[in-house]
């Protein structure tokens, strides 16, 4: 849309809208059919994330039981396990589907309310509305 943008991180509604941090539209009557179309990228680029790090924990389920690992040496064991886990999936190595019973998602406890009003930045909205309007822009996908 001409204008640089960073890195974002996805969000659901809990969190506040930051300009690093993108937020659905808060579901109403009164979204327009472009901020409903933003909603729906947003989740379905939130699953294919969701997938992606289940996959990531089923291959190398050492992920599951991180909790008897030192705190020094998490950072470098998820990166390995990330690199280990992209190079598998660039060669085509085989996922065993049977590696998904030991990784299902658990729930984890997430806040109830949204965040207030007052933790969100004017800016982010602009982000946003740029990434509403690159949305409509490549049509339905």
């Amino acid at each position: 849309m001409g204008k640089a943008q960073k890195y974002v991180l996805l969000g659901d509604a809990t969190y506040p809208l930051q300009d690093w941090i993108l937020k659905p539209y808060q579901e109403d009557e009164k979204l327009t059919q472009r901020q409903l179309q933003f909603n729906y990228r947003l989740r379905r680029a939130h699953s294919v994330i969701e997938n992606a790090f289940l996959r990531l924990k089923a291959r190398w389920q050492i992920l599951l039981k991180c909790d008897d690992c030192s705190l020094e040496l998490l950072p470098t064991l998820v990166l390995a396990c990330c690199i280990l886990h992209n190079v598998c999936e660039a060669h085509d190595n085989p996922f065993n589907e049977e590696w998904l019973e030991g990784a299902e998602p658990t729930e984890l406890p997430k806040p109830c309310q949204p965040a207030p009003a007052a933790m969100e930045d004017a800016r982010a909205e602009q982000v946003r509305e740029l990434m509403c309007q690159y949305f409509e822009s490549c049509g339905e996908g």
